[in-house]
């Protein structure tokens, strides 16, 4: 048999695979219908870390549709203003013409600086908004960074662990004033499957022992479940509440560190777009969470595909995620 005849094979089959797909999961996206979802978030302000690509664009995309005001946290700001500029037009063209140019349903855009490997950056990202902003109803931690090679942050921290997780808790808990004082507020943090095969090794979160790219990953995504649980013992009371998600194997620039050899990628691509969900059907659980009537009052709750689901025991033990919250408040400086 050929080359050309197992190529042709394989694409013949990726083929099949990808219509079988779509045939089957093609109508995964639950979204409100819009005459009424429209206006759902209006007036409420919502933050979006790495909201210029993936699944933190099309979670913007799905709020700005519903009336939210949404502000980009972007490490890039040219990339976010252009992503910022694409996301206009595409409303503006959803929308059609309409004889008044201010009754738009369709909320408003801003774009901020803000990288999370940086804590100095985080902490003028807050400043900055606690300044210009009044309220905060929504805030998605949204932005992470997967598998990369061993680097560290700007303040010395393991990458995947500084970003995921330290830059995403010091931006909360610098944020909470302002989410209590426009309660009821939520906060949604973006997880993943993969902290099941996480552990926190408080001997070594910096991974300066041994490093693993892969498992280093999971200790983070285990870290933000830890993290959320803590957020909402400790926010009980307050009409803030916070809950944590899983997008399911999502289509996007996440994996670019991921080494796929020359000869696979055709097929992984082929496989990816046949099975993976799209970045709008992977961002649907955050928009649940960020606007639903349905999780009014819910807290320190774990979700996929918009209904909850259980832990395992070790994403829900209470004494690790006091310790770990103890220890990254001294990690970014929020305590000596």
């Amino acid at each position: 048999m050929t080359v050309a005849t197992v190529a042709a094979l394989l694409a013949a089959l990726g083929g099949g695979l990808w219509l079988a797909a779509r045939r089957f999961v093609g109508s995964r996206v639950q979204r409100l219908p819009s005459g009424r979802a429209s206006g759902l978030m209006q007036g409420k302000t919502v933050l979006i870390t790495g909201a210029n690509c993936g699944l933190g664009r099309a979670t913007a995309a799905e709020l700005l549709r519903l009336g939210a005001r949404v502000i980009m946290g972007c490490r890039d700001r040219a990339r976010a203003e252009e992503a910022a500029g694409q996301l206009r037009r595409e409303l503006s063209q959803a929308e059609g013409p309409r004889p008044d140019p201010d009754a738009s349903a369709a909320g408003e855009l801003i774009v901020k600086e803000l990288d999370l490997a940086s804590l100095r950056s985080v902490r003028a990202f807050c400043q900055e908004l606690l300044q210009e902003e009044p309220r905060l109803d929504v805030l998605i931690n949204n932005a992470g960074i997967f598998q990369c090679p061993y680097m560290k942050t700007e303040d010395g921290f393991e990458m995947q662990f500084g970003v995921n997780h330290l830059g995403h808790f010091l931006l909360t808990n610098l944020l909470l004033g302002l989410l209590k004082s426009s309660a009821p507020s939520r906060i949604v943090v973006v997880s993943s499957k993969l902290y099941k095969y996480g552990d926190i090794n408080f001997e070594d979160l910096n991974s300066e022992q041994s490093y693993n790219k892969s498992f280093c990953y999971s200790r983070s995504k285990l870290a933000n479940i830890l993290f959320t649980r803590e957020l909402a013992r400790r926010l009980e009371g307050t009409n803030v509440t916070v809950n944590v998600l899983h997008p399911g194997i999502v289509r996007t620039n996440l994996g670019r560190h991921l080494n796929i050899p020359l000869l696979v990628k055709p097929l992984f691509n082929l496989v990816s777009w046949a099975f993976f969900k799209t970045p709008v059907e992977g961002a649907q659980t955050s928009v649940y969470l960020a606007s639903s009537p349905e999780v009014e009052g819910v807290s320190g709750k774990y979700f996929g595909d918009c209904k909850e689901e259980e832990l395992l025991p070790k994403a829900m033990d209470e004494s690790v995620a006091r310790k770990l919250w103890d220890i990254s408040e001294v990690m970014v400086g929020l305590l000596k």
